[in-house]
């Protein structure tokens, strides 16, 4: 089984349409195992109660923020070695500064393309 094919993501965005660019980027890449959250609050308990290898997720949400819901995830034991990855269209020093802080794998700004995914998440799970 290839790493495409056993990988686990879960998409976390309460843009509709930015989830959905962001699930079409996985389907495009060959990447199928995913489920997504419309934010940090409602996909935390379902990462603690089963996690996934990596979590790709927008910064700017209700309730629970992207960085919020990273540093809850490095909190739990079960869930603290997850692969996080921040998409954001205003990366300023701030957001780098405390997603380093906090365990961000990386960053990746919008719009973003297929490739430059791609790229993003190799960097964090290995070549796909």
């Amino acid at each position: 089984m290839s790493l495409k094919e056993s990988l686990h993501i879960m998409v976390v965005d309460d843009m509709s349409t930015s989830r959905g660019l962001i699930c079409q980027a996985l389907d495009e890449i060959g990447i199928s195992n995913y489920s997504s959250e419309v934010d940090g609050r409602d996909a935390l308990p379902k990462l603690v109660a089963r996690p996934v290898h990596l979590v790709i997720s927008d910064q700017n949400m209700p309730h629970l923020e992207g960085l919020g819901l990273l540093e809850a995830l490095r909190q739990n034991k079960s869930t603290s070695r997850i692969g996080f990855i921040l998409v954001t269209g205003t990366p300023t020093p701030e957001i780098i500064g405390q997603g380093q802080k906090l365990g961000l794998n990386n960053l990746l700004k919008k719009p973003f393309t297929v490739p430059a995914m791609q790229q993003c998440i190799e960097s964090v799970v290995g070549r796909l």
